[in-house]
C-alpha cells in the first residue's frame, strides 16, 4: 500500500508543478508585428465592431512601426470593459512591466473628450480581492497621468495614486483613499518620492511614442517613463515604506481604451464628452519580465 501511495504521489507532483508553471507568463515582448498574439486575447463587452481592434498594423504616425491599433467606437457605452482591451493569456506577478505607446491625439477635434487609455494589471480574486497596477491617460489633457494601484475587495476598494503634468513638472496629488467612507490621506515620507517632478519639455502622450513602466515588489511599485531623447529612465512614483496599497497576488497583463461619462481630466472638468470618431491609439510593444527571488 505504502509503495503504491509514493507511486502515486511522485506522479501528481510533477503534475503540480507543471500546472502551476502554466499558470504563469515567462519573460516576453510582444512586438505587436504578426495578426495574432501568443501572449494576448482580446476582450471587449461593448460593440463587436471589428475595427476596434487590429495586430500588425501599419503605424499612421510612425513610418516603418507595426502596431497593436485601438479605435474607440462613437456608438459603444461608457465603462472601463466596452472598449478595445487585450489581456494576458496567463497570469503575471512581481517584475517589470513596460510600453511604448501614443495616446490620440483628439484636443483640436474634441477638447472636451472623455476617454481613457489603460495601461494596467488586473485580477479581481474572491478572497485577497483586487490586483491592480495602473497608468492612465484621459484624451482631453494628454500632459496628465494618472498613477496608482487598486487593492480590497468589492464594495470597500482601497486606491493609492498620484496624479502628475509631466509637462508642467507639478505633482498634483499623492493620495491614499477609501471610496466607501470618503476617506483622503495626503501621502508622506516614503511614500511620496519623489516629492518634486522635473517637466519633461514638450511632454504630451498624444504628440509621439514614449515608454513608460513599473516595477512591481512586494513592498514597492516605482513608475516611470523613459526619457525621449536621453533615454534616461525618469521616476515618476516609487511608492514604499508599507505594504499598504500594494498587490500581493497574481494579476492579468492589460491595455485598453474607453470612454468615461463621469471622470473627467484634473484640468477640464468638463471633459465627459460621448467621442465623436473612431480616435486611434497606437502600441508599438509590451514586455514583462518576472523578478527573480530578492531582485530589488
Amino acid at each position: 500500500m505504502i509503495k503504491h501511495i509514493l507511486s502515486a504521489m511522485i506522479y501528481f507532483i510533477p503534475l503540480m508543478a507543471i500546472s502551476q508553471t502554466e499558470k504563469y507568463h515567462e519573460a516576453f515582448v510582444e512586438d505587436f508585428s504578426d495578426t495574432t498574439s501568443a501572449y494576448f486575447r482580446y476582450g471587449s463587452t461593448g460593440n463587436k465592431s471589428d475595427f476596434k481592434y487590429k495586430l500588425g498594423t501599419n503605424s499612421p504616425s510612425e513610418e516603418g512601426t507595426k502596431i497593436l491599433s485601438f479605435k474607440i467606437d462613437p456608438t459603444d457605452s461608457a465603462g472601463a470593459g466596452r472598449g478595445p482591451e487585450i489581456i494576458s493569456r496567463k497570469f503575471t506577478h512581481f517584475g517589470t512591466y513596460a510600453a511604448r505607446l501614443k495616446i490620440p491625439q483628439v484636443i483640436d477635434i474634441q477638447p472636451n473628450v472623455g476617454a481613457v487609455v489603460g495601461y494596467f494589471t488586473y485580477h479581481m480574486d474572491s478572497i485577497p480581492g483586487l490586483s491592480e497596477i495602473d497608468f492612465e491617460w484621459l484624451l482631453a489633457d494628454p500632459t496628465v497621468i494618472y498613477i496608482g494601484t487598486w487593492t480590497g475587495h468589492s464594495g470597500e476598494l482601497k486606491r493609492v495614486g498620484r496624479i502628475i503634468n509631466l509637462a508642467e513638472g507639478i505633482i498634483y496629488s499623492t493620495v491614499y483613499r477609501e471610496d466607501h467612507n470618503d476617506l483622503r490621506v495626503p501621502l508622506t515620507d516614503l511614500q511620496n518620492q519623489p516629492d518634486s517632478i522635473v517637466a519633461i519639455a514638450d511632454y504630451d502622450a498624444s504628440a509621439r511614442f514614449y515608454t513608460y513602466g513599473f516595477d512591481w515588489y512586494p513592498d514597492r511599485v516605482r513608475w516611470w517613463i523613459l526619457h525621449p531623447e536621453s533615454g534616461e529612465k525618469i521616476v515618476l512614483w516609487d511608492y514604499q515604506g508599507t505594504e499598504r496599497g500594494i498587490p500581493q497576488h497574481h494579476s492579468h497583463y492589460r491595455m485598453n481604451f474607453w470612454h468615461t461619462n463621469n471622470w473627467s481630466v484634473q484640468t477640464n472638468e468638463n471633459s465627459i464628452e460621448k467621442p465623436l470618431q473612431p480616435y486611434e491609439l497606437e502600441v508599438d510593444w509590451m514586455s514583462y519580465e518576472p523578478f527573480k527571488r530578492d531582485s530589488k
